[in-house]
This record gives structure tokens, C-alpha cells and sequence, in this order.
């Protein structure tokens, strides 16, 4: 029993003696500084070691110098990539890898550093680009990304004054895309949102001075809006570009017109339908709607005609040009002469809209110049003959 026991003591003390040898041998030690495209240390960074071989993983994080260090990786070759933080790891968004790096058992230290910067001069040297071009592609870069961060910080914006205006709260509306201008004013879509919330709040306005006030402010944003979107580059889609334009100077044209500005209001529409010719009618017809509201009847008819011949078939245009005519009829005796075009006009407009939104009313005006309704709209048919 004593032999055996004594035997039992010399294996365990020989293996024990074993152990740290074997554990030396096993392992290896890595570290390094980890260095962004600016040339800035990648604070509190996530350095990920795969080994190759097992699967085996060692995820890393960097201090406040951008180094980073490890005891006890299993040797083998590794798939090593560099993370600028927790939030790019999750995203699969790198900024540098190194594949089949070596780690050795019992080796000293092993340095891998990361610096993106020196990595792209180091790859567009080799691609025969010269510093000063270097230089460039990396303004360029610079200025791409910073724009990526306004075009965020901008969207966000309008986001936040969009749902604003529709609770109503045109004032919080206004606020934040100031907030936007000031952040950048060079964004022709920031401006007319502006110009849009300052024409809406102006109808809310009790006070004739506050209301004016804000139509000014409108007008203001619009023209700058305008500005902006004529001087810019042209755009790869011109027909998007016209309508959009066409919008601007169309609202544009509604706050003169409610600002009381009517010839304002009527060249601007010119300038809209000139913009996008396609929606020439629309703005023919709200410069004929302007022109009824200011009483100016014969220039009202011009315009509804030329509506009617951008569009044959906008209806309201053939029923806003038949009002407008009413108004010149001429009495003889006990009759209402109606001048020419009136009761073709208010046909015409049966025809195209017989159960539109003022069918009543133009059977109404017929009625009262006793001419008949000589359309689809109420006709009655004549009985079959037997």
C-alpha cells in the first residue's frame, strides 16, 4: 500500500511539473493599435479573431489609444477584422480585415496593427495615383459622407415638421425646418415645405397683420425655393424636374393670391404652366378662378378658354366660363338674353360631369335663362314607336 501510495505522490508531482510547459507551448499572445481612414485611433473598437482552422473566436475591444491585446489564442491562422464599434459589429460593417494571420505557440507578442489610411494611400500608390490626387479622392470621400449626415439630419426634419402640420401646430412646423435652413439653406425642397406651412398658418390668422405677415413669409420661401431649384444642376430626369418646379411657382401663385397680390398671382401661373406644360390647364384654370374672385370676368373667360384648350374635358373649366358669362347677359323687356357661349358652356359641362359637384347648379343657371338642358344629363328619351 505504501509503495503504491508513494508511486501515486511521483506521477501527480511529475505531471504537475508538466503542466505549465504544456500550456506554454499552447498558447499565443497578440496585440496592436487600430487606426481609422482619418488617421484617428478606433476608440473602444471591436477586434474579432476567427481561427481558421476550429472556429475557434476571440472578440477583442481597444482602449482609448486604439490598442488592443490578448493572451492564450489557440495557434493556427486567422481571419482578424476590425469593427469601429459594437453597432457596426451587429451590422456586418467593417472597417479593415486581415485573413491567415499567424499565431504561434509559446511566440513572442505578435503585433497586427490596423491603419485604414495609410492602407488606401499604400493601395492607390499602387494604382499609380499621385498624392495630391490621394489628397482629392479623399475630400471627395470626406464630403460624401458629411453630406450623407446632412441629408439625415435634414430628412429627419421634415419628417418631425410634416407630422407637426398635419396635428395642426404650423408654428412647431415652421420652427424646425428654420432649424434646417440654418443647418444648411441651400435645399430648395426645405424652402417650399417652409413657404407650404407659412401659406397654411396664414388662413388660421384672426389678425389681419399677423396673416400678411406670414403670406410675406410664404411668398418669401417660395421665391427662394425657386431660386434654389433653377440655379441647381440639371437632373437626370427632366419631366420630375418640371413638375416640380410647376409645384413651386404654383403655390407660389396661391399666396399672392391670397395676399391680394392678383397680378402676381396671374404671371406666376403663366410661369408655372411655362414650367411643365402638361399641367399648363391646371394653371390656366386657377388663374381663371383668381381672376372670377377679383371680379375681372372677361379675363376670366380668356383663361378658361385656353384651359378648355389645353384639356377639352376639364369639366369645371366649360361651368366656371358659363358663370363668368352669365354675368354679361343683356335684358330685353322681361327676357334674359345670355351672351354667347353661355348655355354651351353649362351643357358642356353636364355632359362631361352629369352628376358632378355643381350639375345641380348649372341646370339651375339653365333654367333660369330658359334654355334646356340638351344633354345625356336629365334628358329624357323619346318613347319607341310601335
Amino acid at each position: 500500500m505504501k509503495k503504491q501510495f508513494a508511486f501515486f505522490l511521483v506521477i501527480v508531482f511529475a505531471l504537475g511539473l508538466c503542466v505549465p510547459a504544456l500550456f506554454g507551448q499552447a498558447s499565443g499572445t497578440v496585440k496592436g493599435v487600430a487606426k481609422d481612414a482619418d488617421g484617428n485611433p478606433v476608440v473602444d473598437g471591436i477586434v474579432v479573431w476567427v481561427n481558421m482552422e476550429n472556429g475557434q473566436k476571440y472578440t477583442l475591444k481597444t482602449n482609448k489609444k486604439g490598442e488592443y491585446f490578448s493572451l492564450g489564442l489557440t495557434p493556427g491562422h486567422y481571419l482578424v477584422t476590425l469593427y469601429r464599434n459594437a453597432d457596426d459589429l451587429k451590422a456586418n460593417k467593417e472597417l479593415d480585415h486581415v485573413k491567415g494571420f499567424q499565431v504561434e505557440a509559446g511566440a513572442d507578442e505578435k503585433p497586427l496593427d490596423f491603419d485604414v489610411k495609410k492602407e488606401t494611400e499604400d493601395a492607390l500608390k499602387g494604382k499609380g495615383v499621385s498624392a495630391e490626387q490621394a489628397k482629392q479622392m479623399q475630400e471627395q470621400q470626406e464630403k460624401a459622407k458629411k453630406e450623407t449626415s446632412t441629408v439625415k439630419s435634414l430628412n429627419e426634419k421634415l419628417t418631425a415638421a410634416a407630422t407637426a402640420a398635419q396635428a395642426g401646430d404650423f408654428d412647431t412646423a415652421i420652427n424646425t425646418l428654420t432649424e434646417a435652413n440654418q443647418l444648411d439653406p441651400s435645399r430648395d425642397l426645405i424652402w417650399f415645405k417652409l413657404g407650404d406651412y407659412y401659406r397654411q398658418s396664414a388662413l388660421k390668422q384672426t389678425d389681419k397683420a399677423e396673416k400678411d405677415k406670414r403670406l410675406a413669409s410664404a411668398i418669401d420661401s417660395y421665391n427662394k425655393a425657386i431660386q434654389l431649384k433653377q440655379a441647381a444642376p440639371a437632373e437626370k430626369d427632366p419631366a420630375a424636374a418640371a413638375k416640380t418646379l410647376n409645384a413651386y411657382y404654383n403655390n407660389l401663385a396661391d399666396a399672392y393670391s391670397k395676399a391680394g397680390k392678383i397680378d402676381d398671382a396671374v404671371k406666376t401661373y403663366a410661369l408655372a404652366a411655362q414650367a411643365d406644360p402638361s399641367q399648363a390647364a391646371q394653371a390656366y384654370f386657377n388663374t381663371g378662378a383668381v381672376l372670377t374672385n377679383a371680379g375681372r370676368a372677361d379675363d376670366a373667360i380668356v383663361m378658361f378658354d385656353k384651359c378648355i384648350a389645353a384639356d377639352p374635358n376639364k369639366a369645371e373649366a366649360y361651368y366656371q366660363k358659363g358663370v363668368n358669362l352669365l354675368g354679361k347677359a343683356t335684358i330685353q323687356g322681361d327676357k334674359t338674353i345670355p351672351a354667347p357661349g353661355t348655355v354651351e358652356s353649362l351643357q358642356k359641362y353636364l355632359e362631361l360631369a352629369p352628376t358632378g359637384p355643381n350639375a345641380q347648379s348649372a341646370k339651375d343657371l339653365l333654367a333660369s335663362i330658359g334654355a334646356p338642358v340638351e344633354t345625356s344629363f336629365g334628358k329624357k328619351k323619346a318613347a319607341a314607336k310601335k
